[in-house]
């Protein structure tokens, strides 16, 4: 009797088009996936010409790739200044480990950094970059934790 319900699922699948393993995925994948959490904004401190600043989104912490999301603007009027984000993952099995910084000289860019696996802690860091001296200025770093999030009034 099993043999006969394993193959009447199997021909069915073979007859919609769909392999067993897909069917499973696609339902996985049909649950919405969580939203992102809206951190808001990190600013550089300000220097004598501005500052840079990043509006950021976040995945859950119970996500297996961690992602940094969201907008970059360059809020410095002097010419060789722009803005620079980079974001520092504290791994859950030990370690940290930098995403590759971004920067824009433009009014918004988008961003997305993520890490290589599940973590604990995401530092963000916004800073003015000196494009001529190739350096950062003004630099300030938001620590975001779980805690830190679940301690939001809701």
């Amino acid at each position: 009797m099993r043999k006969n319900l394993a193959i009447g699922g199997l021909l069915a699948f073979v007859i919609a088009g769909i392999p067993p393993a897909a069917s499973a995925h696609a339902a996985a994948s049909a649950r919405p996936a969580a939203p992102p959490i809206h951190w808001g904004p990190v600013q550089s401190r300000s220097g004598h010409h501005g500052y840079a600043k990043a509006d950021v989104w976040l995945t859950r912490f119970t996500a297996e790739t961690f992602v940094v999301s969201g907008a970059l603007y360059d809020r410095d009027a002097h010419g060789g200044h722009c803005a620079y984000v980079r974001a520092r993952f504290h791994y859950a099995g030990g370690g940290t480990g930098w995403a590759l910084p971004k920067a824009t000289c433009a009014p918004r860019k988008p961003i997305r950094l993520s890490s290589d696996g599940r973590i604990t802690r995401v530092d963000v860091k916004v800073c003015v970059y000196d494009r001529p001296r190739r350096t950062t200025l003004n630099c300030y770093t938001d620590a975001i934790t779980p805690a830190i999030i679940a301690g939001w009034p809701r």
